[in-house]
């Protein structure tokens, strides 16, 4: 009896980015613990606030469920008009942070968004600019998407210089309210031929062709 495969029924488990260093991929359970407790144990110093999710709020295990939740919420809710593509980001199959690329009315706007966090202990290495440029190289290259948008607070500059060096480019502002306070972002975006002209590190994607039907393609 030929067992079945968890890919057969939603292709993204076999959709797989890998760059000189990092792979990203759909982590499986264990390793959806064990993304779950990195961030449990943090994702920026505690006396900073980089990202409007609260990350430094509740307890390592609340930090952790949220993240559990927030991987399912993606999974159940995906639709070809809304999606939320969120992989880890593993290097030697060390769990290393998530990176998650979304859109909404993609096959019209062609336009895609990222966001990642990455563990405490992992950042300052370079590993935020190779796994974005995994993603990228995924929405521009497979995806055939026109641009990819980001959202930074200003005081971001870590986030911010990775943009900038990849050939983001400033396209507004956003504000947000966080605990009574407003909060203002830069909006950047990437166009194709700015990605085109960009200097990287070489990415390969492995097993998108059977994905191409979840994405409306």
């Amino acid at each position: 009896m030929i067992q079945p495969v968890l890919a057969d029924l939603w292709p993204q488990y076999g959709l797989t980015v890998a760059t000189p260093r990092l792979e990203l991929r759909l982590p499986r359970e264990e390793e959806l613990a064990a993304l779950a407790h990195l961030a449990g144990k943090g994702v920026h110093r505690a006396d900073e606030r980089p990202f409007l999710t609260p990350w430094t709020d509740g307890s390592p295990e609340d930090r952790a469920r949220f993240v559990l939740q927030e991987h399912w919420s993606r999974l159940a809710e995906w639709s070809v008009a809304a999606w939320r593509l969120g992989l880890g980001v593993f290097r030697q199959g060390e769990p290393l942070g998530v990176v998650t690329l979304r859109a909404r009315d993609f096959l019209v706007v062609r336009e895609v968004t990222t966001s990642a966090w990455l563990g405490i202990e992992h950042q300052g290495k370079g590993y935020g600019t190779e796994a974005r440029i995994g993603l990228l190289t995924l929405a521009f290259d497979h995806l055939d998407a026109r641009a990819a948008r980001t959202e930074v607070f200003q005081d971001n500059h870590a986030s911010q210089g990775v943009s900038r060096k990849l050939g983001y480019e400033h396209d507004g502002i956003s504000v947000d309210a966080r605990d009574g306070e407003a909060l203002v972002s830069d909006r950047l975006r990437l166009t194709r031929e700015k990605w085109a002209q960009a200097e990287r590190l070489a990415a390969r994607v492995d097993g998108f062709p059977a994905c191409r039907p979840m994405f409306g393609l």
